[in-house]
């Protein structure tokens, strides 16, 4: 199945560094390669790169590795088609606009017999089973919370509600930003790294390739980087418990809703992740 990378952090960040060692998992070091896509978010705005291409050979993947675009949320995904042909199209991340925020979705998993019913405000424009969750899932948020965003803890577990829901269809490992927060529900395989002071070397796992953020960053960043296997290999990364949605913020998790599956996260990353 696909590849997913966030980042979600306390200060603008770039993710040349992480994106560096996912790039390869698109036809290098792994097998998945149907497309990509990467979004930023900048203030109210998105940066949306999309690519059926490869990544380990798209130009325009080499333009991300290489260009530093900084952003508190950032969703990555390397597609392995299970539905939908290797179109644009059908190329993770998914956009769309909900309370006057865009929203940006990217989906590892399969989901079979599963065919939600759209009434016209969200409507899938692909062919894939992860742009129909996307759209069920904000056609659902729409119609729950009518006059605008709910409190975070409200709706914390209204995605919960709804990652269960969809997850009984198959594999529903996510990731979700609004540009606020950005959250990620694990069905099967998901890891996650909090990197902050003191702050050291990390070596990428499928480049040789290494970063010493000492160099880079202020005692008071911190960033949160969600990946389906760790990125490096000399530090340490939790797994996320199938079946838990976590809420990053600031990059930490907020205590909404599964805490009590939430490792404890030492080292933190900022400046070039």
């Amino acid at each position: 199945m696909c590849q997913l990378l966030g980042m979600n952090c306390n200060v603008p960040t770039d993710i040349c560094f992480s994106f560096a060692g996912f790039q390869a998992r698109g036809g290098v070091t792994d097998h998945h390669r149907d497309g990509w896509g990467i979004a930023f978010f900048e203030g109210r705005g998105v940066r949306v790169f999309l690519d059926p291409q490869p990544s380990a050979n798209s130009q325009i993947a080499e333009l991300v590795r290489r260009y530093p675009i900084r952003s508190l949320n950032v969703i990555a995904h390397i597609r392995k088609a299970t539905q939908g042909e290797v179109k644009l199209e059908n190329t993770h991340p998914f956009q769309r606009e909900l309370w006057g925020q865009y929203w940006i979705f990217a989906h590892n998993g399969n989901l079979l017999d599963y065919a939600p019913g759209f009434d016209g405000r969200f409507v899938p424009v692909g062919s894939t089973d992860s742009e129909a969750a996307f759209c069920d899932i904000l056609q659902c948020l729409a119609a729950e919370f009518p006059d605008g965003p709910p409190s975070p803890q409200a709706l914390h577990a209204a995605l919960r509600r709804l990652a269960i829901r969809i997850g009984a269809h198959g594999p529903f490992n996510f990731l979700l930003s609004n540009g606020e927060r950005l959250f990620a529900h694990c069905s099967t395989r998901l890891t996650y790294i909090i990197r902050k002071a003191p702050f050291a070397v990390a070596h990428l796992a499928d480049q040789d390739v290494s970063v010493d953020f000492s160099q880079l960053t202020t005692p008071e960043d911190r960033v949160a980087v969600i990946a389906t296997t760790p990125l490096t290999d000399n530090e340490t990364w939790h797994a996320i418990a199938p079946g838990t949605l976590l809420t990053f913020r600031h990059g930490a998790p907020e205590a909404l809703g599964d805490t009590a599956t939430i490792a404890g996260g030492s080292e933190a990353e900022a400046g070039s992740v």
